[in-house]
């Protein structure tokens, strides 16, 4: 017998935040959330609640669990994009597809309670949370910005009447000191004309301070156009602010200013953090705090996040400046590799700059959609 119940008891919750844990508990490339941050989304003040609405499920097979999913009511999104979707996100289940269908006919159901008119996903609130199902490189460690799934979910998925909505790529970057020299030439000629001058660096807080607004003005502006992407709200600043800056070093965020000390391209990468949240599954304990501050001073491997430049600057070669400074520093730190994470398979723009390295595609993501 197969039942789904929304959660609500401390139990649930924590049956839901658990059940990954269990799932993937002996595959070496899951990398679990940071278990607390999960916590927040149980709680009636989570900040995004101001711009969305969600509803999670457990599933049990013979009283024992067996799958979870949340759906999302993300008001800010359907406004901008004048749709009307609910997201899924959170899916995990074992091998069965009475399991999945029951998961997904509940989310369904909800989002026609709610009006609307498809289910699409795995999304989360935001581009700052977890997206995309995995449909390519298993065989990969996950990085810690985004999700690890088994190979039987595509096929889950797809069983429940779902089709591709987009797809994501990622790349393996590994520094190429020819390639790095082209680039840096470039990004020097750029530079000697006066137009703009490179922040120097800074701690996250104190960047916050002196161009918070600025920052997020320009995430804004050069990710309105990005499947999925919601304008930031100060929830979500106060959010980036706070859970960003234990794991920024200082040496990977890069901000552009003009003459007049405006903000017009910044570029963010992260020191790759997986194996200190595989080693205390996602819970911070004092020991997995050292090893992931360890990891943060001292990267071997690198995940980039954000690059943004106004469009109206984008004629300027600021984007080619950022991409020297992050490369000349990933050499200097002798980075073994980098993780591009998420690039929209369209993207031409972006996925041209990889070829300033040596690089291979090597996973491949996807957003489903299914109208109901």
């Amino acid at each position: 017998m197969i039942e789904v119940r929304e959660v609500k008891s401390r139990k649930e919750i924590r049956d839901f935040i658990n059940l990954p844990l269990k799932l993937y508990k002996d595959n070496k490339n899951f990398v679990p959330p940071i278990y607390m941050d999960e916590k927040k989304c149980f709680k009636s003040n989570y900040m995004y609640y101001d711009q969305a609405e969600a509803k999670y499920w457990n599933c049990y097979k013979d009283g024992k669990m067996v799958g979870r999913i949340s759906a999302i009511i993300q008001h800010k999104a359907n406004e901008k994009w004048n749709q009307k979707r609910c997201r899924f996100t959170r899916f995990d289940a074992i091998d069965d597809q009475e399991v999945a269908n029951a998961l997904f006919a509940t989310v369904e159901a909800y989002a026609k309670e709610k009006g609307m008119e498809e289910v699409v996903g795995p999304l989360g609130f935001s581009d700052f949370e977890r997206e995309g199902m995995l449909i390519e490189g298993f065989q990969y460690l996950s990085t810690f910005e985004e999700q690890y799934n088994f190979d039987y979910y595509q096929k889950l998925v797809e069983n429940c009447g779902y089709g591709k909505d987009v797809d994501w790529i990622e790349h393996r970057l590994t520094f190429n000191q020819e390639k790095f020299n082209k680039i840096n030439n470039i990004s020097q000629k750029l530079l000697s004309r006066g137009n703009y001058h490179v922040v120097p660096t800074m701690r996250f807080k104190k960047l916050c301070k002196l161009y918070g607004d600025q920052f997020f003005d320009v995430l804004d502006v050069a990710y309105s156009k990005i499947y999925g992407t919601v304008p930031f709200t100060p929830g979500m600043k106060k959010l980036v602010e706070n859970n960003y800056a234990p794991v920024i070093n200082k040496n990977y965020l890069r901000l552009i200013v003009d003459n007049n000390d405006r903000v017009i391209a910044l570029a963010l990468a992260f020191p790759n953090i997986a194996k200190a949240m595989q080693f205390r599954h996602g819970h911070l304990t004092p020991l997995a705090i050292i090893q992931l501050l360890w990891r943060v001073k001292h990267p071997k491997v690198i995940d980039l996040g954000l690059i943004g430049v106004l469009p109206e600057e984008a004629l300027g070669g600021s984007h080619i400046v950022l991409f020297a400074l992050l490369t000349e520093q990933i050499a200097k730190d002798k980075v073994e590799y980098v993780e591009t994470n998420l690039n929209l398979e369209d993207n031409e723009q972006i996925i041209s700059m990889w070829s300033h390295f040596d690089c291979i595609q090597h996973k491949r993501r996807r957003s489903f959609v299914k109208k109901i």
